[in-house]
Formats: structure tokens, C-alpha cells, sequence
């Protein structure tokens, strides 16, 4: 029902959005001879704020059109290689013959981003993927707004989303690299050690973990909090409701991701009330540079996906009640995950010190998981001063985080080469993994 209210409110809305959109385009007109009086300015600002507050946020677009490597631009093409309705694995080509007058002229390893499937598409990730371009073939799934799948095309759970992990590490070839941002750490760890188990000439050579509930039993946040407190059966009752007509997926039972949407804004309400009145202001002092970044922003933000019942319920049961993977107890079609059977891929951890969505200890809970894996193959590292966000994007993410887990990479890369693995000077031992902080952290 609340669902189909929602869409309702939409609708009702939609003249009085048209008639800000109207009004904003008339007293911002240069044809106007009152549009810099300061009535105009007034009338503009807020019926900017109206329209963008009531209106259709859709899945952005990517915007990656080239990447600077080695002080050249480098063209960029974003190309899906597979797909199933559920997901589909988008390659980020660079350009040949850009790459060689950069100064690339070796093969560099492919590396897939499993991005959350949370609540946000997979183009939050836009500065990771960025990043990783300059130095790696970058993979990334995108998921599929559940919505928008039809009901005939039957159920997607947890145990598919490690099935669909499985099948896109194999689509990368022999050994590639695997980084998990966030929520997908239990299911990408349960898929390498699966592979790894079956000894599957496509398991990962390596997989970093950023921010991502491994035993979400450790620090608790106010998210862990929530999941611990209240009943199963809370979840499946208050969070869960039908996809209303006219999107394809009408009937399906979802976690709508305007839901979400609210839980998060309601952990932050003020600072987002208070980013939305500098941006009226802004726009009625005719600072159009800083209203374009609350803009771009925003567009980000405010643009969400619907989860599967199954899936949202399942992650709720499995990561956040029961603690499966962590206590040894998770099974993927009828077969127990043994992440102590990982022996050969390397296995980084990246924390934020100011995370409040998965606080510290619990990605790092990977490293206690993996028991198989030599010290040399293991390396955690705490970022000072950032929070869940800045994990995995922001400039610390570019200038300090991306340049660990690009050198881990090429270390493990050579590692499959048969190489001494280079384990960083300043490095030290401890509970068998190399723990690696930067001066500031006081290590």
C-alpha cells in the first residue's frame, strides 16, 4: 500500500512541479527585464528547490569519457559483456592506442567491482571506478533495479547474488582481481571460497574488502543496531510491499529504495536540511558553481533502486541476525562456505576510522575467516579521519587507499607469477596479518 501511495504523491504532484518549472524558466529568462531583481531571484530559487525535490531521480549516467593516466587523457568506453535480468557486467574499455602514448604498453590485470546492492546504482561508485582505470581492465556489476524485472523472471536472493559473483569472475579470465565495496563482502567472500575450494582456474587472485560487513557482530553501528533490535518477522512486515503498475516488475515483492532513501537521510536529516538552504542560497546569490555541485550531488543520491523481498530479507537473516558466515555456519545450496579452504588469494581489508555504517573489526573479520592464507597474502589497513563514504571514494580514497590496494594488486600479480611477494617497509605483523597504517594514525 505504501508503495502505491508514494507513486500516487508522485503524480499529484507532478502540475505543481510543472508550474515551478514554469516559473523558474520564466524568472530566470534573459528576456525577463525583472529576472535580477531580487523577487525574481527569490521566485527562481525556490521553484528550482520545489522542482528537484518532487521530481524522477533515474539511474545516472556513468559521465566517464576519458581518464588522465600518466598526465594524458585516455578514452573510455563503458561496454556490457554479460548479463542475466538481474545484473549486467559493464567493462570499462580504454582506448588502445591512447593507453600506448601514456606510456602502457603491458597487460594490466582485470579487476571486477562488486558494488552494493543496497539501495544505490552501481554509478555511486564513479570515482572508484576512476580510480582503478588508471592502472587496471575494470569490470563493475550493475544491478538491476528490481522494479523494473518482471515477475515471470521468477526470484533473486542471496544465493544468487554468489552464484552471479561466481559466473562474472569467470567471464574475467584466469586469476582476476575482485574489489568488494560495502554490503557485498559476505557474498564475495563466500564465492571466492567456493571457487577456491573447486580449485577454479578463475578464482581471484585476490580480493580487497572495503567497509564491508564480514561479522557485523564487531563495533556495531546504529544500522547493526537496528538489525539486531527488532525481529525478523519486523522486517518482513514493515519493509517489504508490492511493486504497484505501470513498471514491469508489478506484483514483485520488494525493499523499495525510497525506503531506504529515508532511513538514510533520517540518520543525517539536519545536515541534509541544512546542504538544501545553502543551496537555495546559493542560488539566489547567483553562486551557480557551488549549487551545481549540491546538484551533482544530489542526482547521485536521491537516485535509488528496490531490492528483491528475498534478497533484503535474506541479507537481514544472514549478515545482520544470525552472523552465518562469521560463525561457520553459512550454506550455499546445501554446501557449507569453508573460507578457511582460501590458499592462494590474497586478502586485503580497508577501514574507515569514522565508519558509522560497518564500524572497525568487522571487514577486518575476514582475515580471521581465511585461516589458510599466508601471512604474506594478508594486509589491513585503517584510513585515519574518513567516514563510511570516504572508504572508497573522495581524495583521500584517490590520494592514500586506492595507491595500498593498487600495489597489493600488482603484488599479488606477481605472487601468480611465482615472485617473492614485497610486503611494504613499515609494515608489522599482528594476529598473522600485516597491519599497514600511515604516520598520521600514530603506527
Amino acid at each position: 500500500m505504501l508503495y502505491t501511495l508514494y507513486e500516487a504523491g508522485y503524480y499529484a504532484a507532478s502540475p505543481l512541479r510543472w508550474a515551478a518549472l514554469a516559473a523558474r524558466d520564466f524568472w530566470s529568462s534573459p528576456l525577463n527585464p525583472a529576472a535580477d531583481s531580487e523577487v525574481a531571484k527569490r521566485i527562481y530559487a525556490t521553484s528550482d528547490l520545489f522542482a528537484n525535490l518532487t521530481r524522477r531521480y533515474g539511474k545516472p549516467e556513468w559521465m566517464l569519457d576519458t581518464v588522465r593516466i600518466n598526465g594524458r587523457d585516455v578514452r573510455v568506453r563503458a561496454q556490457e559483456v554479460w548479463s542475466t535480468p538481474w545484473c549486467k557486467l559493464t567493462h570499462f574499455s580504454r582506448d588502445m592506442s591512447d593507453l600506448r602514448r601514456a606510456g602502457k604498453t603491458e597487460l594490466e590485470p582485470a579487476l571486477l567491482i562488486a558494488a552494493p546492492l543496497s539501495g544505490h546504482y552501481a554509478t555511486l561508485l564513479r570515482g572508484t571506478v576512476e580510480a582503478f582505470l588508471q592502472d587496471h581492465e575494470v569490470f563493475i556489476t550493475e544491478w538491476t533495479n528490481a522494479r523494473d524485472v518482471p515477475i515471470v523472471e521468477g526470484r533473486f536472493d542471496f544465493h544468487d547474488y554468489i552464484d552471479h559473483i561466481r559466473e562474472m569472475l569467470r567471464q574475467l579470465g584466469p586469476r582476476p582481481h575482485v574489489v568488494a565495496v560495502c554490503q557485498p563482502g559476505p557474498p564475495v567472500l563466500a564465492a571466492a571460497a567456493l571457487m577456491a575450494e573447486d580449485g577454479e582456474e578463475c578464482r581471484p587472485a585476490s580480493m580487497t574488502f572495503m567497509g564491508s560487513p564480514i561479522d557485523a557482530r564487531l563495533s556495531p553501528t546504529v544500522t547493526n543496531r537496528l538489525a539486531e533490535d527488532r525481529p525478523f518477522a519486523w522486517f518482513e512486515t514493515n519493509m517489504i510491499y508490492n511493486v504497484p503498475p505501470p513498471h514491469l516488475g508489478a506484483g514483485r515483492r520488494v525493499y523499495p529504495g525510497f525506503v531506504q532513501l529515508a532511513s538514510f537521510m533520517s540518520m543525517n536529516l539536519d545536515k541534509h536540511q541544512e546542504a538544501h538552504r545553502r543551496y537555495l542560497a546559493q542560488l539566489m546569490a547567483g553562486d551557480g558553481d557551488s549549487a551545481e555541485k549540491h546538484l551533482e550531488f544530489y542526482d547521485e543520491y536521491l537516485s535509488v533502486l528496490d531490492l528483491t523481498e528475498e534478497f533484503y530479507l535474506q541479507t537481514i537473516d544472514v549478515v545482520f541476525q544470525r552472523y552465518l558466515l562469521p560463525k561457520g555456519e553459512l550454506e550455499h545450496r546445501g554446501r557449507k562456505v569453508r573460507p578457511e579452504r582460501i590458499t592462494d588469494i590474497g586478502l586485503l581489508t580497508v577501514e574507515g576510522e569514522n565508519d558509522d555504517i560497518s564500524g572497525i573489526g568487522q571487514t577486518q573479520a575476514a582475515h580471521r575467516l581465511c585461516l589458510g592464507l599466508p601471512v604474506e597474502l594478508k594486509e589491513d589497513y585503517i584510513q585515519p579521519h574518513v567516514g563510511h563514504y570516504g572508504v572508497f571514494n573522495g581524495k583521500r580514497f584517490r590520494e592514500e587507499i586506492y595507491p595500498r590496494v593498487r600495489d597489493f594488486v600488482r603484488r599479488m600479480e606477481k605472487s601468480q607469477q611465482r615472485k617473492p611477494v614485497a610486503v611494504a617497509a613499515k609494515a608489522t605483523e599482528q594476529d598473522g596479518v600485516v597491519q599497514m597504517r600511515p604516520r598520521s594514525a600514530g603506527a
